[in-house]
């Protein structure tokens, strides 16, 4: 049964995540992005922070698969109490 999605997969997709700037989100977000997508490399990560430089932007680019794979990823990265918005 073909999954209801618009996406052509595999595909790149990128996903931001943003939560607060502390010393370690941005490794936790890229251990639990390579859960998901083993084949993703980390160097591509790019970081921006806020404007007053409390909360940081985290954008990984993966090579997606299938929607579930998206779903999971999704799933696990909104439950992370240090992760405030998924887009």
């Amino acid at each position: 049964m073909p999954e209801d999605t618009l996406l052509e997969f595999p595909c790149d997709f990128p996903i931001k995540i943003m939560g607060e700037r502390t010393d370690d989100f941005a490794q936790t977000v890229v251990g639990i992005v390579l859960r998901h997508a083993p084949d993703f490399a980390a160097e591509t990560v790019q970081m921006r922070p806020s404007k007053a430089g409390n909360y940081l932007a985290v954008t990984c680019t993966i090579r997606a698969t299938s929607k579930s794979q998206l779903d999971a990823l999704y799933l696990e990265l909104t439950a992370h109490p240090m992760v405030k918005v998924v887009l």
